[in-house]
C-alpha cells in the first residue's frame, strides 16, 4: 500500500447526507483494506455517523456543507475528519441533563478511545471548526482457505 492515501467528500448539510457520509467513509476504507464486517469497522460507522449528524443538526443552517475528509498514513495512522463552518465548537454537557440528544461526542470519545485512537477538535482558518478522529490502523488478517486433498 501507499504511504500516504486521503479521500474527500464534500456534502450538502443536509439530514441525507449522514447516510452519504457514512457510506462514502465505509467504501473508501474497504477499498484501503479494511472489511466492512469487523468490530473497528462498526465503530467507525457509528463515529462517522454522529460526526456528519452533528455537523448537519449543530451548525443551524450557517453551514452549508460539510466536508469529510479520510487519510491514511504508512498503513499505521488513520484519520477522519468532518469539518463545517459554523464558529460555534460543541459543548459538553453536564452529566445531569436529562435530554434524548446531545450526547453524540461522548459516544465518539469513548468509541475511538475503545479503538486506541484520540479525538481531536480544531478551529479552521476560515473560522469554522474540524473534528477528527485518529486511531491505529489495524486490518485484520483473514486466513487463506485452502483447498482439501481429496480421498481417492
Amino acid at each position: 500500500m501507499a504511504d500516504h492515501l486521503e479521500a474527500s467528500v464534500t456534502l450538502p448539510s443536509d439530514p441525507a447526507s449522514v447516510s452519504a457520509a457514512r457510506a462514502y467513509v465505509v467504501g473508501t476504507l474497504a477499498e484501503w483494506g479494511l472489511p466492512t464486517d469487523t468490530d473497528v469497522s462498526d465503530s467507525i460507522r457509528l463515529i462517522i455517523s454522529e460526526l456528519a449528524t452533528n455537523a448537519v443538526q449543530h451548525t443551524f443552517g450557517q453551514s452549508p456543507t460539510f466536508t469529510v475528509d479520510v487519510a491514511l498514513d504508512r498503513d499505521e495512522h488513520l484519520r477522519i475528519a468532518v469539518t463545517d463552518s459554523h464558529p460555534r465548537f460543541p459543548r459538553r454537557l453536564p452529566a445531569a441533563v436529562q435530554q434524548d440528544n446531545g450526547r453524540g461526542l461522548v459516544i465518539i470519545r469513548w468509541l475511538t478511545a475503545e479503538c486506541g485512537g484520540r479525538l481531536r477538535i480544531r478551529p479552521t482558518r476560515e473560522g469554522g471548526k474540524t473534528i477528527s478522529i485518529e486511531l491505529p490502523w489495524t486490518v485484520p488478517v483473514r486466513p487463506v482457505p485452502t483447498a482439501r486433498r481429496q480421498e481417492p
